[in-house]
């Protein structure tokens, strides 16, 4: 089967993983997988990025079938759940909302810039060598620690149970497939 440009996005997330790790503010590049899934799914109806066009899942696919780092058993019923998928969202979308009261205080001259990444939002990793200031405000660059934070906590979680289960075992509870995935449903039904 002929490779079309989209089958090398897992690229593009490698890239931003290593760029996020010598210069923190290309994780302001992490919004277009946000972005872009958002509203692929109001345009069409379709979870088209994530079948198509997500690089993580391909690098997920590429690392855990044909490099064989994925023991390619199924995820257990618990975590294909509305429960755990739905809980997920929430946790995530709390993160989310806690990294940008942060960065409105560094903003807003309440707090000063935390230089860290913080992985599964608990262990706190000192970052300091990817930000030497810029002519940006320090809330700036607190919105990429941040978005970092958790575009690297996802991509641990992805590849840990990409180890466990199947390769793409992260897309089951992808935070971004569920809102999709809602999306899709919302527009399918008003168009019958």
């Amino acid at each position: 089967m002929k490779k079309r440009w989209y089958d090398y996005l897992w690229i593009a997330s490698l890239a931003y993983l290593i760029l996020g790790f010598f210069n923190i503010l290309f994780a302001w590049l992490g919004l277009l997988c946000f972005f872009i899934p958002l509203v692929l799914s109001l345009v069409k109806g379709t979870k088209s990025y994530c079948n198509r066009y997500c690089g993580r899942g391909q690098l997920f696919s590429l690392l855990g079938g044909q490099f064989g780092l994925s023991r390619k058993k199924d995820i257990p019923n618990w975590m294909k759940s509305k429960g755990l998928r739905y809980g997920f969202l929430i946790f995530f979308f709390v993160m989310f909302f806690q990294m940008l009261w942060n960065t409105a205080l560094v903003f807003a001259g309440a707090h000063s810039l935390r230089q860290v990444v913080t992985l599964l939002w608990t262990f706190r990793l000192p970052w300091h060598w990817a930000y030497h200031g810029t002519l940006f405000h320090p809330g700036v660059a607190q919105f990429a620690f941040g978005f970092y934070s958790v575009m690297l906590t996802s991509t641990v979680l992805g590849l840990v149970t990409m180890v466990l289960f199947k390769p793409r075992s992260w897309c089951v509870y992808c935070p971004m497939g569920t809102m999709t995935q809602l999306i899709c449903k919302a527009k399918n039904h008003n168009t019958k």
